[in-house]
């Protein structure tokens, strides 16, 4: 099964994304995105860059060059050994943050995350919805990157980007109440999570 980890900046996802991993066993293979790969890593450190100006598009493109190379390189190969994949964000991070939030709009974003990805998408999306304010508190305690530093208002339009996504696919996407504590959200993520499986 493919899983990924979804919700705005200081959300808990990468918490979250390792507690799953761990819970659902050593077999299971953990990725973080844009990353997971060395042309990947490389690429999020352009895009995480505070001192850079990038344009909507460029920056979506640079997410999808790392995501298509995920998707060869770990993610493909380890769904056709059979092994479950854990991702810290996937393609619907995409559509909430430049197709929503950046304006560059939601089908456009979607059909070039498919292309990017060969039309891969999670089995499974757990979105981790919190309040952009209670989030931002998570964020002011490190150094905070280029898209964190753009603020609160920049979440809060995330944060109706993801409720788009969640409307599109109610299906795939799984929305957890993400401002209890690391324990309880961890439970509730889990629970959906084995609650697809069964």
């Amino acid at each position: 099964m493919f899983i990924s980890l979804e919700g705005i900046d200081g959300s808990g996802k990468t918490t979250q994304a390792k507690l799953l991993a761990a819970a659902l066993g050593e077999e299971v293979v953990l990725v973080r995105e844009p990353g997971g790969t060395e042309t990947g890593e490389r690429v999020r450190g352009l895009l995480k860059d505070p001192s850079l100006d990038l344009d909507p598009l460029a920056e979506l493109l640079l997410f999808c060059a790392a995501r298509a190379e995920l998707v060869a390189r770990v993610i493909g190969p380890a769904r056709d050994e059979g092994r479950d994949v854990v991702c810290d964000r996937f393609s619907d991070s995409s559509v909430a943050y430049q197709g929503v939030a950046r304006g560059l709009g939601v089908e456009r974003v979607e059909e070039i995350c498919d292309l990017a990805t060969g039309g891969v998408w999670p089995d499974v999306t757990i979105l981790l919805r919190a309040d952009p304010d209670l989030a931002a508190t998570r964020i002011g305690r490190r150094k905070a990157d280029r898209f964190e530093g753009e603020g609160i208002e920049l979440q809060r339009l995330v944060a109706e980007g993801y409720d788009e996504v969640a409307r599109r696919h109610p299906d795939r996407i799984r929305v957890v109440e993400a401002d209890g504590d690391r324990e309880s959200v961890h439970a509730a993520v889990l629970a959906e999570v084995r609650g697809v499986r069964a």
